[in-house]
Formats: C-alpha cells, structure tokens, sequence
C-alpha cells in the first residue's frame, strides 16, 4: 500500500548491542531502482530501553547520484483499560494541510491551534506542516501517557484516526504526500551529502 514490498528490502545488520542496534540498506539493485531510480544506501539506528524507543535513520547519497528525501513512518499506538473515545490527544500549533478528494495536498494551508481534547467521536486522517522542526505529540488516559517526539529531519505530521478503530497513528514525515510527484516541500541531497531524521517514542504510566 504504501511504496516498496519489505521482501524486497534487504537490510543487513551492521552493529549490534543490547539496547541499540544498526541497519544497512543498499538501494543500488535493478529491482529497487525500477521503483525509485536514485541509487543510495540508508542507516537506521535504533535504541530500544524500557520506556522508550528512538529511531535515526540516515540516507547517503553516495552513489553519484542526488535523492529526492521522502519517507515516513507509521506507528500505531493504543490506551488499554479505556475506550478510545476517552483518549486525550496532544499536539502543538500547526499548519493543516488541505487535501483533494484523492487525500492529495493542494497547496492550500490553514492554521491549526494546539490540541488537547478527547478523541471522542472525532475521526482523522489528515496532515500537517510543523511550526517548527522539532515538536512532541502525546495521547494520554488511564494514568498513561505516550508521547512521540519528532527530534528532528520531519517538518510534517500524519494524524490517522478512524473514529471505529481503536488506534491512533501519529505518524513523522520528511515531506507531504505526493511529493516525489508534485515536488511540493520536497528536499534533495546532492551527491556526497547526507540527510538524517530521528524521532522518538516514551511511555510513561502514573500510578
């Protein structure tokens, strides 16, 4: 559904502790090139402790060639013990960006004040430009909390709320939808530059 099969993304383990672990990707096979013809390598490096879980990930354009920045991630996050409709949603100002009938952005903006209100019945599926590079989200109920820190490299939001499911995505992004299409935002490193984007993921519960 959304970009390349993960069978056809073969990382390879490049360090390994007990709390962190590193990731390479090489982006330079035929297959991988047919979808996404800019040959590169990408880092991920993730921390993993108790209560938290960072991710950096790192695209190399090392290969002669610049690439076009734009990926995301999706993670998925839930409070058990209540009802959805009970979870206290968090974000900082933003800018909402307006979408076609396609879920595609228009260019058009409108500004978004901080949020901190029940999910109710309220449903969304909808993006966002940040006010600034760095922000930190968080859902909140039943004495936990999650917060998400978007620490740097993801200039827009994805918040993906289905009013009948009992999840809420809130999802990092270096570039709005559609923009290896429209070009819209969109950044490319030149060869022999780097791009890194990190975030971060704590849970917290108070008795």
């Amino acid at each position: 559904m959304h970009g390349v099969p993960w069978s056809q993304l073969q990382w390879n383990v490049i360090s390994s502790h007990e709390d962190a672990l590193t990731a390479r990707l090489d982006w330079l096979t035929e297959d991988l090139l047919a979808i996404f013809p800019f040959p590169h390598h990408v880092e991920m490096a993730v921390r993993l402790r108790p209560l938290d879980l960072e991710i950096q990930t790192t695209v190399f354009a090392d290969s002669a060639s610049p690439v076009p920045i734009s990926f995301g991630f999706h993670p998925y996050f839930g409070i058990p013990g209540i009802p959805r409709t009970e979870w206290k949603l968090n974000a900082p100002a933003m800018r909402m960006l307006a979408l076609d009938a396609q879920g595609i952005p228009t260019g058009a903006v409108t500004p978004s004040a901080p949020l901190s209100t029940k999910l109710g019945n309220t449903g969304y599926d909808d993006g966002f430009a940040l006010s600034s590079n760095q922000a930190i989200f968080s859902i909140d109920g039943n004495a936990y909390s999650i917060a998400i820190e978007f620490k740097n490299g993801f200039p827009f939001a994805q918040i993906f709320a289905p009013k009948d499911k009992d999840f809420i995505a809130i999802e990092p992004m270096t570039a709005p939808t559609n923009a290896l299409a429209s070009g819209a935002a969109l950044r490319v490193i030149t060869p022999g530059e780097q791009f890194t984007a990190s975030f971060r993921i704590e849970v917290s519960h108070h008795a």
